[in-house]
């Protein structure tokens, strides 16, 4: 009768890493690979998502890149790509400020991280009402004098994707605090007294030790953020629903092929969109290996 125990240890280890791997590498095959693999397939087709599927090769592509309906939505994205340094510039001031010996600092930390932790729907239903007019940001103004820069937050086309990119940077920068926080709490003390004893403030500090010791974290936040304005959805579905210019790529991929019907074409888009975030982070990666 076989034996597990008579087995070598190389042979024991390899196989309970093989059992513990099953179960984990199963549910991401599952869940994962193949609605990507069949999403690509989707593309190939024009479906309604009831029909049969109808094989029309590169067309759904075609009239992606060929009709600016489609493609255009993307210049909202740069609000969002924008904010997002907005964002991590806000976070690695925050993180650096409250490693050094701040008064009530677990307090801020708390306040900061705080909104990360909030669902996003909650969020935008909150913000609904921090925009509408005479609403939260209506009232603060014109308690300070400043009613006159008053306007449709969320109905002036030339302002609305503004106020949809500060929400989302209220709610992503505690994200981004909490991991600059730990790469920085993570260098040892004693540079920063060496650094003291050799007369650095504040400023060296942070320019010639923290910066180059949390590097690779800021890259990869940087990638995460860049992927994330590019998939901006949450926040301007639930606040406008697409409306007064708002719309972004992944809220037209929805309506595309669940409010429309044309599932084909919204995979392709979704495709389209993938491909796009794989190519900005291989980009990302080659500028950071060169500069090494």
């Amino acid at each position: 009768m076989f034996k597990f125990s008579n087995l070598s240890y190389d042979a024991q280890r390899r196989i309970l890493i093989f059992l513990f791997s099953l179960v984990p590498v199963a549910l991401l095959i599952t869940f994962a690979y193949v609605p990507v693999v069949n999403m690509i397939y989707y593309s190939f087709t024009e479906w309604n998502g009831f029909s049969e599927k109808e094989f029309i090769g590169f067309q759904n592509y075609i009239d992606i890149f060929t009709d600016p309906e489609y493609f255009v939505v993307f210049k909202v994205s740069l609000y969002y790509f924008a904010a997002t340094f907005v964002q991590m510039g806000l976070a690695l001031y925050f993180a650096t400020i409250l490693t050094f010996n701040v008064r009530f600092k677990n307090f801020f930390k708390g306040v900061i991280f705080f909104p990360y932790l909030l669902n996003g729907v909650a969020i935008g239903f909150m913000f609904l009402f921090f925009f509408r007019p005479e609403g939260t940001l209506d009232t603060v103004l014109n308690a300070i004098g400043l009613g006159g820069i008053i306007t449709q937050w969320l109905g002036n086309p030339d302002v609305i994707n503004i106020s949809l990119a500060g929400t989302s940077v209220w709610r992503y920068m505690g994200f981004n605090f909490i991991i600059f926080l730990g790469a920085i709490s993570s260098i040892p003390k004693e540079v920063y007294e060496a650094a003291e004893i050799d007369g650095a403030n504040r400023w060296h500090q942070f320019r010639y030790i923290i910066l180059p010791s949390i590097r690779r974290i800021i890259e990869l936040n940087l990638i995460l953020a860049i992927s994330g304005a590019l998939s901006a959805f949450e926040i301007p579905y639930i606040m406008t629903g697409g409306s007064n210019g708002s719309k972004t790529f992944v809220i037209q991929t929805v309506d595309i092929a669940f409010k429309y019907g044309k599932i084909g074409l919204g995979s392709a888009m979704a495709v389209v969109l993938l491909i796009i975030v794989v190519i900005v982070t291989v980009i990302q990666k080659k500028f950071s290996k060169e500069s090494d």
